[in-house]
């Protein structure tokens, strides 16, 4: 009963790499089927790198997240950890953004090639994450810039509401008479 968390962790992430996996197969099936059978008149080396590219992107995607996901056993293979969790943000979210975004752009491929711009939707996100994180690192010029009435207004009133002692309150009816009494002896 101790390890029922990681056992379901284990579980969720299994499923959850199957189901991946089986986008992918099934992208990669409907544009190879559509895109060389029926469309096979149009089909140019320009695809094959398009495939190449896609390919490249599940893999890589698919590998880390499927890293992130497995479980950690004890030496004894008593399993410790179930793995990462795979529903949260940050890497992990970003990761699987980029396979379905490489899911969209290659079944819309199939209907037009302009659809391979929507792929410059990571690097621009990616540029402006590495921006936000770059900012936090610059200096931020000179910190006695100047403050308009309304700011200074703002923090004067900030100031003068920290400097005041905090009133309890209590719940306690009988409260206000012992102060009363505290007070008049």
């Amino acid at each position: 009963m101790a390890n029922q968390g990681a056992k379901k962790r284990k579980e969720e992430n299994k499923k959850h790499m199957a189901n991946l996996l089986r986008l992918i197969i099934a992208c990669n099936v409907i544009y190879v089927l559509i895109r060389m059978l029926f469309f096979h008149s149009s089909f140019t080396w320009k695809h094959w790198v398009g495939l190449l590219v896609t390919s490249a992107a599940y893999g890589i995607s698919y590998q880390q997240l499927a890293n992130m996901a497995k479980p950690a056993y004890s030496d004894n293979g008593e399993l410790l950890d179930g793995g990462f969790d795979m529903t949260t943000d940050g890497i992990c979210g970003y990761l699987h953004d980029v396979i379905y975004i490489t899911s969209f752009v290659q079944v819309m491929s199939i209907i037009s090639g302009k659809f391979w711009w929507t792929y410059l939707v990571i690097p621009v996100f990616a540029a402006y994450k590495v921006s936000g994180l770059l900012k936090g690192f610059l200096p931020h010029g000179s910190e006695g810039g100047v403050e308009d009435d309304k700011s200074r207004k703002k923090r004067e009133k900030m100031e003068k509401k920290a400097s005041r002692g905090k009133i309890l309150r209590t719940k306690a009816r009988h409260f206000g008479k012992v102060l009363q009494i505290l007070t008049d002896s």
